[in-house]
């Protein structure tokens, strides 16, 4: 199957709200919902799970980006805060991700641009959210 179509399966693991869901890479993953919700609370919901596919998304574009300038990083942290609406649907209204760089040859404009190609051209992740969400975006460069 090309990258242009996916195809996710998700399977119930009883009459409660969690389940199990295998996309084209053939990993599951478990999803479930809080308890007052006839959830167990053993994993992740949902809309966490767009907020760490984003996290993951751009955090491979720009690893991806510096690499090629033939910048090394020791580490790479980011970290996400979202509000969402308050009605139903409830979509994501407002994104904020903070990038965490550790390495020794960084650069402010190195980083900066790695970023704002991965927000601008590559993150399809990124892209969609924009239809609902704004996204703001800061970094630290640590030594």
């Amino acid at each position: 199957m090309s990258d242009e179509k996916m195809k996710i399966e998700l399977k119930g693991t009883g009459d409660d709200l969690t389940f199990i869901a295998k996309g084209n890479s053939g990993h599951w993953l478990v999803m479930d919902s809080a308890k007052q919700l006839q959830g167990n609370d053993g994993a992740s919901r949902p809309m966490e799970l767009i907020l760490q596919g984003l996290a993951g998304c751009t955090g491979m574009d720009v690893l991806s980006i510096l690499h090629k300038k033939r910048i090394v990083l020791t580490n790479l942290e980011i970290e996400i805060e979202a509000e969402r609406a308050l009605e139903h649907p409830k979509v994501f209204t407002k994104i904020d991700i903070l990038y965490k760089f550790w390495g020794n040859n960084l650069t402010e404009s190195a980083v900066q641009r790695a970023i704002e190609l991965s927000e601008t051209k590559y993150c399809s992740v990124s892209a969609m959210l924009r239809s609902t969400a704004i996204i703001t975006s800061s970094f630290l460069i640590n030594p």
